[in-house]
Parts: structure tokens; C-alpha cells; sequence
């Protein structure tokens, strides 16, 4: 199969559309056939080198996370999936070697769904790792429920939509940020108030909106905004980010629940939010296909953040 390979870490310039072995699947894997691969920031910070502290890597390492495609062989004990499948996947595993930035990628199928008939396969690819990303900081670790009050930093971007729309469907009051040019996105989305950071202090201003302050804070953005959630959230608030490492020491002071997030695969709570997008609830987040073999583009891109939705690379 080809696949978008790194031999070392490094720029653009290590990455090499190739032949390499295809994977077959594992007991209790299945193998799809990859038409669409969603973008994360991950996917260049592990071509970097910037999170092998983080994560084990083994070379030749195929990047990328998100798959959707199509079931072309089942591993053993695997049952309720059928060859031709219309499948999606968050393709993280303990060891880091076979992304889905391939023709092929193999992954448990109990972490798989299949992919709704609202969504065509680009869209799937687009959800995953973001989706998760975003019910996890929200519901397994912040515990947020209706009345509660939470800021989600970069509501336009791929965790941002679906941490929006899913604090709103859960009943809380939504404060969120955006550029100019996306504030009816976002306010379509769910928020009930969205600010502009480069011409509002977002703390002061959220200070205005919630004395008494935040329940939760979502540290998609980093910097300024990381700093200020310190002092933005009620004693016992939650602190989650997916950017910056958490100050220990000043959460304590501050009496918060905090956490750098690492995103774990999880079937049961991917096809809850694929539910609530079948049903109408939410939606999926807006999407740019990108051809696999203009790759450097599409991290780009990605690195300078300010895309609206995702980035899927288009692989067959």
C-alpha cells in the first residue's frame, strides 16, 4: 500500500508518499480501507518530534488518526462487521507506527462505528479525534451539567465545534471566542455569547458575565488564555487543556480541578455523539478537503490555527 511515511523526526522534507506493508488486521481489529484522513495538530507535533515525551514511536511511522473508509478484512473474534462497512475511527494505539494517512489502517473494531447516513465519508473523517476530544474534557473529567457556566476558547476550531454545540446540548450556559469573521458560526452553534480576543480582554470580560465565577474553562488556544482561566474559575471549577501544560501548583492555590488532556479511543462515546448528529441535535463540524499529496499544504495550515472546522486529506 502507500502510505505518508517518516523514517525520523523533522520538517516537511522527512515525510515521503511511499510503498510500504500493508497492516492486517489483529484479533479483534478490522482493517479499513482509508478514503479520508482528518488533520489534528497532533499529527505535525509527532513529525516533529515535539511529543515523543508523550507518546512511544516506532520507525517507519505512518502519521495520522482519523480514519473513514471502508471495511476490507476482519480480525479474528470480531463480529457485527461486515466487509464493505462504511467505517470511522480515532486510530491512536500505545505504540505510534500505523497512522492513517495510508491506504489502509487497522484499529479495534470496538473503538469503530459505523458512519451515519447524514454524513458522507470526508465529514466522518473529520470527527473523531476532535469529538472525543471534546466529551471528554466536558463529561469525564469537568462533569459539566445544565446550569453550569463555561468559557470554550476557539469555538470555530475542530474541538471547539463540538465542545460548544455539546456544553449547550448538556444544558450549560456557553461563553466562547472566536475572530470577528466567526462569531455567527459559533453563536449558530450554540453559544450564547462569543468574544472576540483580539480586541476584548476575554478575562475581564468574562469577569463581567460570571462574578462569582466559571465552572469550566476548555484551554483550546494556550497563551493568554491559558493564564487568565486561573482566575476566571470558582473555587472547585474544572481546568481542562489540550495546548499548554497545567500549573500545578497555582490550581492548588486556587482550590481547581485541572488536566492536560490526552484523548484515549473510545467506540461507545464516539457513536453517542454520531446519535446526536443523526438526530439533529448537533452538527458536524465544516470541513476542507485537501489531495494527500499536498500534504505540506494542509499542515500549514493547520499550524498556523485558524482554520474554521477541520482539515481532511483526501488518500484514494
Amino acid at each position: 500500500m502507500k502510505a505518508l511515511v517518516i523514517e525520523k523526526f523533522g520538517g516537511t522534507e522527512v515525510m515521503e508518499w511511499k510503498e510500504i506493508s500493508k497492516p492486517m488486521p489483529q484479533a479483534g481489529e478490522i482493517q479499513i480501507q482509508v478514503e479520508y484522513a482528518g488533520v489534528n495538530p497532533v499529527d505535525w507535533k509527532i513529525r516533529e518530534g515535539l511529543v515523543k515525551h508523550m507518546f512511544p514511536c516506532h520507525f517507519p511511522l505512518i502519521l495520522g488518526w482519523d480514519a473513514a473508509g471502508t471495511v476490507s478484512a476482519i480480525g479474528e473474534g470480531v463480529e457485527g462487521v461486515t466487509v464493505g462497512d462504511r467505517m470511522m475511527a480515532y486510530c491512536k494505539k500505545k505504540v505510534v507506527q500505523w497512522g492513517s494517512f495510508a491506504e489502509y489502517v487497522c484499529m479495534e473494531a470496538q473503538h469503530c462505528c459505523l458512519i451515519p447516513s447524514k454524513l458522507n465519508t470526508a465529514q466522518a473523517a473529520a470527527i473523531p479525534l476532535v469529538a472525543l476530544t471534546a466529551w471528554q474534557a466536558l463529561f469525564d473529567f469537568a462533569k459539566v451539567k445544565a446550569g453550569d457556566q463555561v468559557l470554550i476558547h476557539a469555538g470555530a476550531g475542530g474541538v471547539g465545534v463540538f465542545a460548544v454545540q455539546l456544553a449547550k446540548w448538556a444544558g450549560a450556559t456557553v461563553y466562547s471566542t472566536a475572530s470577528s469573521q466567526n462569531h455567527a458560526f459559533v453563536e449558530n452553534l450554540g453559544a450564547d455569547e462569543v468574544i472576540d480576543y483580539n480586541f476584548v480582554d476575554v478575562g475581564e470580560k468574562i469577569k463581567e458575565r460570571a462574578p462569582g465565577g466559571l465552572d469550566f474553562v476548555f484551554d483550546c488556544a494556550g497563551g493568554t488564555a491559558h493564564a487568565q482561566a486561573y482566575d476566571i474559575l470558582k473555587p472547585g471549577g474544572a481546568l481542562v487543556s489540550i495546548v499548554e501544560p497545567i500549573k500545578k501548583e497555582l490550581a492548588l492555590e486556587k482550590e481547581l480541578r485541572a488536566c492536560c488532556l490526552v484523548v484515549r479511543p473510545n467506540g461507545e462515546q464516539l457513536q453517542k455523539v454520531l446519535d446526536l448528529i443523526e438526530s439533529g441535535k448537533i452538527q458536524a463540524a465544516p470541513i476542507e478537503e485537501i489531495p494527500i499529496d499536498q500534504i505540506v499544504k494542509a499542515f500549514d495550515q493547520s499550524k498556523k490555527g485558524h482554520t474554521k472546522g477541520k482539515i481532511v486529506l483526501k488518500i484514494t
